[in-house]
């Protein structure tokens, strides 16, 4: 990209990743409001332990249910209509989830007048807000690593990854600086809604800046627009190049679509479980729950709202570090790296939960994790996804394992809410087990990573594909 055109490479970069802030932002948001949803919604119900904290469980993971759709029809969705297109859909429903969740007896009520039957619409809004943060976590890292140099992409893509973990610690601020505006009462009442309505400041943004951008080189081609490919090209790069990519893209579009297995199933088994280990490790568990984590460890609300804002604060720093590191170091071994610094702080947070040594050494353990995911498969997943399938499989095996990586967070996050609040478990590890069993997931996944995933650093996307060719 020497004599390329740098700056219009960032300015697409960062207007697609408002997409990845605004899934941040839409997953971190619910963190502030757990304790209002279930003052409002769930306690009032009277329901046995079980009950109740399944039900809490899946309000707070509601959104993820959509989240699992946007990526299974995020691919088509993006082939069909183009990479612009559905992130202008998402943007579209990262707002109207922010002001439905936000008042969800708009239309059926009063506000704060249908008591616990608000519920119903509260998780309808949070799951629409979810198909946008499937859509968006799928089309935003694509649509960049197809404009993207080979010799940058793995640092373009990774400021999805800073996007994302970006969102998460404004909406940290955001959220201690409305609660700091009552007391607990007030947050019940009122703060809860405005805490969700602040999401659709950013997804204006973002909707409004998607009418300037152009669609990606590879989908233009796709669409037989190979004069307009050529042109955005030759902007990105230079003539030469540009004419040079145009061919590769084409020669590995003669066959515009195959079956999902047409590269055999290594591709889609890397693919699927890289998204599985993703969420397996617990990331969401800890970033869902983390102000009742800390009130587990005796902090109080803000005292726990203000630890969660330095677990965002580490997450951002690290997540540069990677994105520093991941078109030096490659790939692998800094998905293997986190996997074992994920492995030693879930393990030893674990314990020291069963110790009840809930000092400084269990915020310090959360920031290590926080850094080994943030260093690696925080950002890296998503360069891997983006990079690894062929073009013609490309929307499908994509949107798979987007749709998966989803299922297996509202898996976890589901399953948190259950396993923290179980008094048998809690009598024998003391908010400890779901920690234990994170870190043997990510040891696991290190496992994975050594034994089955190839390095991907500097090559061209077409050159890729060639990995996965069997003889004959």
């Amino acid at each position: 990209m020497a004599n390329g055109n740098k700056s219009l490479v960032m300015t697409l970069t960062l207007i697609a990743t408002l997409g990845g802030l605004l899934f941040g932002y839409d997953t971190a948001v619910i963190s502030g409001a757990i304790s209002s949803i279930d003052a409002n919604f769930i306690n009032p119900r009277n329901l046995d332990e079980a009950a109740r904290n399944s039900l809490s469980g899946f309000t707070i993971s509601s959104a993820l249910w959509g989240c699992v759709l946007g990526g299974l029809i995020a691919g088509r969705i993006g082939d069909r209509l183009g990479r612009r297109a559905g992130l202008m859909l998402a943007a579209a429903m990262f707002l109207i989830c922010s002001i439905g969740s936000a008042w969800p007896e708009l239309g059926l009520g009063a506000v704060g007048s249908m008591g616990t039957a608000a519920l119903l619409p509260f998780n309808i809004y949070r799951v629409i807000g979810g198909v946008g943060v499937g859509m968006a976590s799928l089309l935003a890292p694509l649509y960049i690593a197809e404009i993207a140099p080979p010799k940058e992409r793995g640092q373009l893509v990774s400021y999805q990854q800073l996007a994302i973990v970006g969102g998460m610690m404004l909406v940290y601020f955001v959220n201690l600086a409305i609660a700091a505006h009552g007391d607990e009462a007030w947050l019940h009442a009122s703060g809860w809604r405005w805490m969700l309505a602040s999401e659709a400041i950013p997804a204006l943004l973002f909707l409004g800046l998607l009418l300037g951008v152009p669609d990606s080189p590879r989908w233009l081609v796709m669409k037989g627009r190979d004069a307009e490919a050529r042109a955005l090209l030759t902007r990105l790069t230079n003539a030469d190049e540009a004419q040079l990519v145009l061919r590769e893209i084409e020669d590995s579009l003669v066959v515009k679509h195959e079956r999902l297995f047409h590269f055999g199933g290594l591709v889609i088994l890397v693919g699927v479980m890289l998204s599985v280990f993703q969420q397996l490790v617990g990331i969401n568990a800890v970033l869902y729950y983390a102000p009742l984590m800390f009130k587990n460890m005796g902090s109080s609300t803000h005292s726990a709202l203000l630890q969660t804002l330095i677990v965002g604060i580490a997450n951002v720093v690290f997540t540069i570090v990677a994105m520093l590191c991941v078109d030096r170091w490659g790939r692998k071994p800094l998905l293997i790296l986190g996997a074992i610094i994920m492995a030693v702080a879930m393990l030893g947070l674990g314990a020291l939960f069963n110790a009840h040594n809930m000092g400084t050494d269990s915020l310090l353990m959360v920031i290590l994790y926080i850094a080994g995911f943030a260093l690696s498969w925080g950002p890296i997943v998503w360069v891997m996804l983006a990079e690894i399938f062929p073009n013609s499989i490309k929307g499908v095996a994509m949107g798979l394992a987007v749709a998966v990586q989803w299922f297996a967070n509202l898996a976890v996050s589901w399953s948190f809410k259950v396993l923290d609040g179980n008094s048998l478990l809690n009598a024998h590890f003391n908010h400890g087990f779901a920690y234990f069993v994170y870190g043997v997931m990510s040891i696991l996944a290190a496992l994975f990573v050594w034994r089955y995933v190839p390095e991907t650093k500097g090559r061209h996307l077409e050159q890729i594909q060639q990995l996965w060719h069997r003889p004959g």
